[in-house]
């Protein structure tokens, strides 16, 4: 009697901890590590980065970062192109075509503002490099209002790259400077892609 009394005790034991154990690495399966949670079945509705994401797929962490559907499908995060300002800000000189990204054909419009003092009798420079910062396009800007002002004073010039370029470039609209002092100088920058 005494022998089935440890036996018992024995096999109620080792059930308890094998529950326990089960329990435990149930848990750590659902609430561990995102690779290991369940993924949804239907990627077929998964058309970007940003679906990819918000269905729960892994993130890989590259520059961008890129997200996997189970059928083999990557997207890649996209990263907005920036305007860059060197010496001036959006409150000297504003560009609403074309928008930083943006793919052009060889013949674009470039409009906008800026302010009266960023021209000198009515003209500022402008020029379209490719993607080794030769000069593609170069020409000066003239302002469309009276340029003797420290308000805005709107501008468009149509750029025409070389029939013979296709691919990234820069749009620089430079301050002018007749003083030739490099503390005076002033740009903004804008990347795009010339393709068609």
């Amino acid at each position: 009697m005494k022998n089935i009394a440890i036996t018992l005790g024995i096999v109620i034991t080792v059930l308890v901890v094998a529950f326990f154990g089960l329990n435990a690495y149930i848990c750590n399966e659902k609430q561990g590590d995102p690779a290991n949670r369940e993924q949804p079945t239907d990627s077929s509705s998964i058309m970007s980065f940003s679906d990819c994401e918000a269905a729960g797929y892994p993130i890989m962490e590259s520059y961008p970062r890129q997200c996997k559907v189970p059928d083999g499908r990557t997207y890649a995060e996209e990263i907005p192109e920036k305007a860059t300002y060197m010496n001036a800000s959006a409150d000297k000189i504003v560009v609403e075509t074309p928008t930083p990204g943006a793919v052009t054909g060889k013949s674009f419009t470039v409009k906008g503002k800026a302010r009266g003092y960023w021209y000198f009798e009515a003209s500022f420079p402008i020029e379209l490099l490719d993607k080794d910062g030769k000069v593609l396009a170069s020409m000066p800007v003239q302002a469309q209002g009276d340029w003797m002002t420290e308000n805005f004073v709107p501008f468009s010039v149509q750029i025409t790259a070389p029939q013979s370029y296709i691919g990234p470039a820069t749009l620089v609209l430079h301050k002018d400077n007749p003083s030739g002092l490099p503390e005076n100088d002033a740009s903004l920058s804008i990347p795009i892609t010339v393709e068609y």
